[in-house]
């Protein structure tokens, strides 16, 4: 039922994400405007600091209030498509929003629900047969969707409506024949997860409640009643621990979290009878056995943690009666896990990734660490995949043994599944076939390759739901082949196809390729044999649409289903060429330059450019050559990205290739300075030895690790004349247990530590910088004292900088208020460091 981080969310069941839509809520008091500071101020900054929350020029508020393409969800059976829009981003004043953060969660009190401010204010359906399109009576207005589920037998669907200006949190159902919504069921608890899924005769649900009888919240704060205390134990070696947020304080806060993440497992029928399970607690998930007989439980039990969130408590695994909640079998007591070994391949020890398999009645499957759980100890197994089925009076038998940590299977039948296992040390990745009703049975590698190696992929295998509504693996109807989606990766760039993968043979035949000028991807097979593809198909000035495709009749054209308009026609013609390019020492980068609609490099001369980047770990220079993306997709023009500068005349370079590669037993990281430089070299070099720009009007940006980049790049050499760092961390002292990739905690590898943090290196910055962050900043390692200490840096040490801080906003930027005060705060610095977004020549 709920969604474990790091788990993939079962199939079944459609989870909203959206992006930030409007949340409706009573009127509050606006949030504080964004702090600002600069180090150099001058008239045109001076506007950005006289209070209040700024806008960028009209083209830039255009970007971002353009409207957004409205998200399909397939029906179990594929011949019914739901349909959900979202509204514009919402205020500040919905942002702001009394929200708890307790134990790694972000919660709303006022609806017993995670926060969260995408919502879908519209829902319809449509035929995929012709497109014809069904309009639903009865949806609660206004409407504000935070997650929906088809029914097994597709004849209703579910969805939670959260509607935080009267407190609710609802479950409705859609009657798909009638057209007709109706409430279900109240006081859902969605802290933990969905809160609620269907059962697989689709005669009901399963729903977590908000626990009765709890009377008033905690109260926060007061007086306290003892200090928190924590203590170590000398025995019990090196661990790892990230550098969280939002973790509890005190015994007040755990008591807080109690109260807003306990919950009453219940079934509810059709008709709105609720029949409670078990009893009330914490459930990390709690999920139906395909036959509906059983539950999975997952409940988080004390001690509690001030260093980690709630996914690392203790937890009791227990499977249930799913017709009286009474214990059947307990699987396991997880304890506190305070910190892992050293690596990014390690993992706690005893089950972990339980889950009911997808094509028996009642069985269950996990995976236990062999080698403690530490990457580093000699283990030729390391992980043992066990599966135990109803009444659970048995010992687990041993379905694999791995020589990597297991990755999850996908579930055919008896005799067919594909088993998934990774290293992330040496970025490998294999599939086995196995037969999990004869576990004896040889398993049979299909392949192995590098999970960085794209242009190798050969598709992830298709799936659809069964009449219990679980995943399964596609086979064709003679049961001998199964299918294959893959992005199509090669040097021309990304062409999407769907492969038959024959079990017996072992060879593909493909019966579907992205041809230019187009790009299209594929969605579903929607029929057994694989003859009739959906997909979207898009090109550079025509936004993505649904196609119906008979892969049967070679000459038929594909079938429009829908017709979204392009948002933004006033920047159709937008030009996008992807440029490759080399690194000083032969590594092949790649990169999509974009210019201005109307813009000719030789007859205007060049332009002002904005660089906007993302550093990426690779093993191999081979696998750091490749090309990604592809030059016939859609010309989205997006507030998040450097694209929205075109509208302004800027020419941008989207995501230019900053491969740090650590070949065989070398860790990337010991290199990453004069790598990062060399990419940023010859990304510059060949912008300007194609006359779009020249080398004195050119900024870096980027966000998170971007920004963490572009503070480097302006400390270790003059090659930008400005930067935009958005939400970054200077400082790896700060993050001791491991950044982004780095596996080495800070006493391993003190001195990548110290040279890779450009706040050693404030003193070397001598063009302006801008740090963007938002004040209340959860992500792992970049807290927003990062930036703070970082522009007192710069300050201190006679640079020219500017900070601002959003108040209210996350790691990611959700107020429309925010947005546009960033865009302006950009567009700003670049005018006042690059100029104008106009050609060069004609500035001066």
């Amino acid at each position: 039922m709920t969604r474990t981080p790091g788990r993939r969310a079962p199939q079944w069941r459609h989870t909203l994400i959206l992006g930030l839509a409007l949340l409706a809520v009573p009127p509050l008091a606006l949030s504080a405007a964004p702090a600002v500071k600069t180090t150099a101020p001058t008239a045109a900054a001076a506007q950005g600091d006289q209070g209040g929350y700024q806008l960028p020029s009209p083209a830039l508020q255009a970007v971002v209030d353009a409207p957004r393409a409205p998200t399909l969800s397939l029906s179990p059976r594929r011949d019914l498509a739901a349909l959900l829009e979202t509204p514009p981003l919402p205020s500040i004043n919905d942002v702001a929003q009394p929200e708890l953060k307790l134990a790694g969660l972000r919660i709303n009190p006022a609806t017993h629900s995670a926060s969260r401010f995408s919502f879908a204010d519209k829902l319809w359906l449509m035929s995929v047969a012709d497109g014809k399109e069904r309009q639903i009576s009865g949806l609660p207005q206004p409407l504000s969707i935070a997650t929906f589920a088809w029914s097994p037998d597709q004849k209703y669907i579910a969805f939670n409506q959260v509607h935080a200006a009267t407190h609710t949190n609802e479950l409705w159902i859609v009657d798909v024949d009638a057209g007709s919504a109706r409430r279900l069921v109240g006081d859902l608890n969605t802290v933990m997860g969905d809160g609620y899924s269907w059962q697989p005769d689709s005669r009901g649900l399963l729903v977590m409640q908000q626990l009765k009888g709890q009377g008033a919240a905690p109260a926060a704060g007061g007086i306290p009643t003892g200090p928190a205390i924590q203590q170590t134990e000398a025995d019990a070696g090196v661990r790892t621990i990230r550098t969280y947020q939002d973790m509890l304080k005190n015994e007040a806060d755990a008591r807080l979290f109690d109260y807003y993440a306990s919950a009453q497992p219940a079934k509810v029928a059709l008709n709105g009878v609720t029949t409670p399970l078990s009893t009330g607690g914490v459930y990390w998930d709690v999920t139906l056995s395909p036959d509906g007989r059983y539950l999975l439980s997952e409940r988080v039990v004390r001690p509690y943690s001030y260093l980690v969130p709630a996914s690392a408590f203790a937890r009791r695994i227990e499977v249930l009666s799913a017709v009286d909640g009474k214990l059947e079998h307990t699987v396991a007591d997880l304890p506190l896990k305070e910190g892992l070994p050293t690596g990014n391949d390690a993992v706690a020890t005893g089950v972990r990734r339980i889950d009911w398999r997808a094509d028996a009645p009642a069985t269950l499957v996990w995976a236990e660490a062999q080698d403690g759980g530490d990457p580093n100890r000699e283990a030729k197994v390391r992980d043992a995949v066990l599966m135990q089925a109803a009444p659970f009076d048995k010992p687990p038998v041993t379905l694999a043994q791995l020589g990597s940590r297991y990755a999850g299977i996908q579930w055919g039948r008896g005799d067919l599944a594909l088993l998934n296992e990774s290293w992330w040390k040496n970025r490998e990745v294999k599939q086995w076939r196995i037969a999990p009703d004869q576990p004896e049975k040889a398993a049979e590698l299909l392949s192995a390759r590098s999970s960085q190696d794209r242009y190798n992929d050969p598709g992830r295998p298709g799936l659809v739901r069964d009449v219990n509504g679980r995943s399964r693996l596609q086979v064709s109807a003679d049961g001998r082949s199964i299918f294959l989606y893959g992005l199509g990766a090669s040097p021309e760039g990304d062409r999407p196809f769907v492969d038959r993968f024959d079990l017996d043979s072992k060879q593909t035949t493909r019966l579907f390729h992205s041809q230019a000028p187009s790009y299209a991807a594929p969605v579903a097979l929607l029929d057994q044999e694989g003859t009739s593809l959906l997909l979207t198909r898009e090109s550079p000035d025509e936004p993505a649409n649904f196609y119906v495709q008979s892969l049967a009749d070679a000459t038929a054209s594909p079938k429009a289903l829908t017709h979204f308009q392009h948002p933004l026609p006033q920047l159709r013609g937008v030009s996008k060429e992807q440029i490759r390019y080399k690194r000083n020492d032969g590594v092949d980068l790649t990169a999509t330059l974009m210019l201005p609609p109307g813009y000719n490099a030789k007859k205007d001369g060049p332009l002002p450019l904005l660089m906007w980047a993302y550093p990426g770990e690779f093993k191999t220079a081979e696998a750091a050559s490749q090309v990604t993306d592809s030059p016939y997709r859609f010309n989205a023009i997006s507030y998040w990205g450097p694209q929205a500068f075109l509208a302004k005349g800027y020419a941008v370079l989207v995501s230019p290739s900053m491969p740090i590669i650590g070949e065989g037993d070398k860790e990337p990281n010991d290199t990453y300075l004069p790598q990062l430089i060399a990419n940023a070299e010859a990304a510059v070099n060949e912008v300007v030895r194609r006359g779009v720009t020249d080398r004195e009007h050119i900024a870096i940006g980027g966000h998170s690790y971007g920004a963490f980049m572009t503070a480097n790049l302006l400390a270790h050499t003059r090659l930008f004349k400005a930067g935009i760092a958005r939400s970054g961390a200077y400082n790896r002292t700060l993050t001791p247990f491991g950044f982004q990739a780095e596996e080495r905690n800070y006493w391993q590898a003190q001195d990548v530590y110290q040279k890779m943090s450009p706040f050693n290196y404030a003193d070397k910055i001598k063009d302006p910088i801008l740090f963007i962050h938002g004040v209340d900043d959860n992500n792992s390692g970049t807290f927003p004292i990062q930036s703070e200490r970082m522009f007192a840096a710069v300050k201190g040490l006679g640079g020219t900088s500017r900070l601002v801080m959003l108040p209210n906003e996350s790691h990611a930027y959700r107020a429309r208020e925010s947005i546009m005060t960033m865009l302006a705060e950009s567009e700003r610095w670049l005018e006042q460091t690059v100029g104008p977004g106009k050609p060069i020549k004609k500035q001066r």
